[in-house]
């Protein structure tokens, strides 16, 4: 077994509570024009979530370039990518990258990082065969870069984590996990690896939607991309779930079982089975046509989940 490679000192008590017991979960953030981006950043911020996350593709915008934006647009949001792909910067600039946010903008930029998926990890020239290693190896590798400049703190670092082997790095080379599409069960089982002091953030993609047929469409267009990654699909394996609920879009117990439906209430149920299961925070993902829905979503939810 490795050695254990001692994590960047972080206050995990004060971090959970800066962290909230709620945030944002939203990729379209890096999709749009930056002007679009950080009205979107304020207004998430007006409506008294503490925390919003956001993603990063080979055709999106660059995570910790992205964080600085929005940082920019914000007074006291936190921002966390969820997450960084580790094959799309090298451990240093991953390091330094952080730190120079850290600086910055201090108690107010997390680290969310990730090995991603084979196709886009292979279709960019690298090898996807050992990827719990590879992420050791990377992040052993940050811990030993050295920044010139003075800093006060590190940035908090977490892993996209799903399975045991993961989950274990993640306690033992991290501040915790971030595990994406996941049900509370996940979550329960998470903790159980993780130990009580690790943060545990999962993202749950919801859809404020009485109409059950049309709601459930919505989910199935967004859960169509991850029902095609091996690493999603043996996760939910895991769970109980079989081939036949992957079939035609997804069975109808598992578009539920992933993103739940219906009004507010039913949302915020969802969202504190995860807290009951051992979360730390959740990380609320609106599904809609527009970024604009998006935000109307995460308006009508406010006042049941931030408290």
């Amino acid at each position: 077994m490795a050695e254990r490679t001692v994590p960047p000192p972080v206050d995990l008590p004060a971090l959970k509570r800066r962290l909230g017991s709620t945030g944002v979960w939203l990729g379209s953030i890096s999709a749009v024009p930056a002007a679009e981006a950080r009205r979107a950043a304020s207004t998430i911020e007006r409506l008294g979530y503490s925390t919003l996350w956001f993603g990063e593709t080979p055709n999106s915008k660059e995570a910790l370039a992205n964080a600085a934006v929005l940082l920019c647009a914000t007074e006291r949001l936190i921002l966390a990518t969820g997450i960084a792909n580790i094959y799309g910067r090298d451990a240093t600039a991953a390091a330094n990258g952080a730190r120079t946010l850290a600086d910055a903008w201090p108690e107010r930029f997390v680290l969310g990082l990730g090995v991603s998926h084979a196709p886009l990890v292979t279709s960019r020239g690298h090898d996807y065969s050992r990827p719990v290693s590879a992420m050791r190896a990377y992040l052993d590798a940050m811990d030993t870069t050295v920044f010139s400049a003075p800093l006060m703190e590190e940035a908090p670092r977490l892993l996209a984590a799903l399975r045991p082997k993961m989950l274990e790095l993640a306690a033992t080379h991290a501040q915790g996990a971030h595990p994406y599409f996941v049900t509370p069960e996940h979550t329960a089982q998470a903790r159980r690896i993780l130990g009580p002091d690790p943060v545990l953030a999962p993202e749950q993609a919801v859809v404020v939607d009485t109409d059950p047929e049309r709601a459930r469409a919505t989910a199935r267009h967004y859960m169509a991309l991850y029902l095609a990654l091996p690493n999603y699909l043996n996760n939910l394996r895991d769970l109980g779930f079989s081939d036949a609920d992957f079939e035609e879009g997804g069975s109808d117990a598992l578009v539920d079982a992933i993103v739940p439906t219906g009004d507010a209430e039913t949302i915020a149920e969802r969202v504190r089975a995860h807290h009951t299961a051992g979360a730390d925070h959740v990380a609320v993902q609106p599904l809609a046509r527009t970024l604009d829905q998006q935000l109307e979503q995460l308006r009508l939810l406010a006042p049941l989940l931030i408290g």
